[in-house]
């Protein structure tokens, strides 16, 4: 075991780092997710100074996006969010399309090719259900809690829309190197296996509900077994299939109780996905990307695509939250972002440039639109009930 000690070192060091720049980071007024990218950065190989062994971090951070998305995929209740707020239901996923109408428009008028554009189109429009999830319970929020559940239902319908046009543009677009037809196949084959798995599991859960350890494993173990297979055997990335095996869990009438379980294993890994972010950024690139990141292509499309097209939207919905803040909230790329920029530079449908644009659009982002979600706080009319 001497010959991992450094290894398990290095990221017990990383992460206390971590924690150190997420408590300066909220002294300072802004999230602790600024914190971990900001130590993500130091720790590069593009920044001087030490260099962390990225390989490992970056294994424990793409098991990390694994884990944060299958609980994600947990959230979802949309029988509690019919009941809550209707207009949710058809104004979340409408955003999902006009944003990524909007931003991949922009992609494809500045030179990708369509497969691109649309990957581009679908980082903007997806937010950051960690980010939501930590917008919504800090001590420094101004939200009200009509608001806060309408960031949680529009993020994880976001996510829904998202994963299923994703999972049509990567099978048509070349994301593998199967044909249209057998990867089509490929989807429909693992919503067969996530059915199976949503009609199964519940029943197994509830025979383990008073054995917490094995409850615990068998929930995790099942989404990762499920992932694996979708990834392996049908083609489907294996974020993405990460969160339809966690739709699988949300079935469950145990599923409140799962996602309690993970609560702590999601904070870890959201620690870990952050820090590999930001030593992902490599300032050369970033520097020809620049023209992607501040003009009108990202941030731009984000500001107008998203926050403006969000706020329309929820006004048209009649939804009774802060729009403003709702708009503002959900106003960053986020982990679903990282996924598909790095599915598409690997396919070679965008180049580095784009993709540092992108790792770069997801920082700054965050760190804007988390902070501004507190300023953003003055009252608006209530809404005229329908």
């Amino acid at each position: 075991m001497e010959h991992t000690a450094p290894a398990i070192l290095e990221i017990g060091a990383v992460l206390l780092v971590a924690a150190g720049a997420g408590w300066l980071a909220r002294f300072a007024g802004v999230p602790a997710v600024v914190g971990y990218l900001a130590v993500g950065l130091l720790i590069s190989p593009f920044t001087p100074g030490y260099v962390a062994h990225r390989e490992q971090i970056q294994l424990l951070a793409d098991f990390g996006v694994v884990v944060l998305l299958f609980e994600v995929g947990i959230e979802v209740d949309l029988l509690r969010l019919r009941r809550e707020q209707v207009g949710l239901l058809w104004a979340a996923p409408l955003q999902v399309v006009i944003t990524t109408a909007i931003a991949g428009g922009a992609a494809r008028v500045a030179g990708l090719d369509w497969f691109g554009a649309a990957i581009i189109g679908l980082a903007v429009a997806l937010s950051s259900g960690v980010v939501i999830v930590n917008i919504t319970r800090s001590r420094r929020r101004t939200t009200d809690p009509a608001t806060d559940r309408a960031l949680l239902g529009w993020s994880v319908l976001q996510d829904v829309t998202g994963v299923a046009l994703a999972a049509v543009v990567l099978a048509l677009g070349g994301g593998s190197d199967r044909s249209p037809v057998v990867a089509i196949a490929g989807l429909v084959a693992f919503a067969v296996l996530a059915g199976a798995v949503a009609w199964a599991l519940p029943r197994v859960l509830v025979a383990l509900r008073d054995q917490h350890d094995l409850f615990l494993i068998v929930s995790v173990a099942t989404g990762l077994a499920v992932a694996g297979i979708g990834s392996v055997a049908f083609g489907v990335p294996l974020a993405l299939a990460a969160f339809v095996s966690g739709l699988a869990i949300a079935e469950s009438p145990d599923a409140a109780e799962a996602r309690r379980r993970l609560l702590p294993f999601r904070d870890l890994f959201a620690v870990l996905f952050f820090v590999a972010i930001g030593t992902l950024i490599d300032p050369t690139a970033l520097a020809a990307g620049l023209p992607w990141l501040g003009l009108g292509l990202l941030l731009a499309s984000v500001l107008v695509g998203k926050v403006l097209v969000t706020y329309v939207l929820a006004s048209l919905a009649n939804l009774a939250v802060h729009r403003v803040q709702l708009a503002v909230g959900l106003g960053q790329l986020g982990e679903f972002g990282f996924v598909l920029a790095s599915v598409a530079l690997a396919a070679h449908a965008i180049g580095t440039d784009v993709h540092a644009a992108i790792l770069a659009a997801v920082a700054l982002s965050i760190a804007v639109s988390t902070v501004a979600v507190r300023i953003v706080r003055r009252p608006e009319p209530e809404p005229v009930a329908a």
